[in-house]
């Protein structure tokens, strides 16, 4: 199966490598004490803090996977993109119908986080922008009905 690449901007592929890192070098042999001190003073039937520690085990073994197949499939986004148009890792600058002003850097989707105004290319909004010039309209589908933005900056 091929996998799709994995947007990310340098400083959010630093950020994964370094969860990556942490969880490998750190926790991973955190928990792994963690069980088997937990089998060492009783018995594993019954014992919540092992099943505890197993389901953390868990955790930390599928999120590390996910870790490692983002950072393979990594395409970092190239930050001297031109300001003509709307592309990956441009900060947009727009307006919408009731001139509230708003802004959105376009990344990937692993490396998106909306509250901090990132957000993914494979958004709704973020696909709509791409390709865009300032003073484009652009209409977005969002399931409370269509929004409609003005690209007024480009960075």
């Amino acid at each position: 199966m091929h996998d799709k690449p994995a947007y990310l901007t340098r400083e959010g592929l630093e950020k994964l490598e370094n969860e990556l890192r942490y969880l490998c070098e750190v926790r991973r042999p955190q928990v792994a004490e963690r069980i088997r001190a937990s089998k060492e003073f009783s018995d594993v039937t019954d014992n919540a803090d092992f099943e505890e520690a197993k389901n953390e085990q868990g955790f930390i073994e599928g999120r590390i996977l996910t870790l490692q197949n983002i950072i393979s499939r990594a395409q970092l986004i190239d930050g001297n993109h031109s300001h003509d148009s709307v592309t990956l890792g441009a900060k947009v600058a727009v307006v919408s119908e009731d001139n509230k002003q708003d802004s959105f850097t376009i990344v990937g989707s692993a490396e998106a986080s909306p509250r901090t105004g990132k957000i993914s290319n494979e958004s709704p909004v973020g696909r709509a922008l791409l390709g865009h010039k300032i003073g484009d309209l652009v209409e977005v589908s969002v399931p409370a009905g269509t929004i409609r933005y003005t690209i007024i900056g480009i960075e």
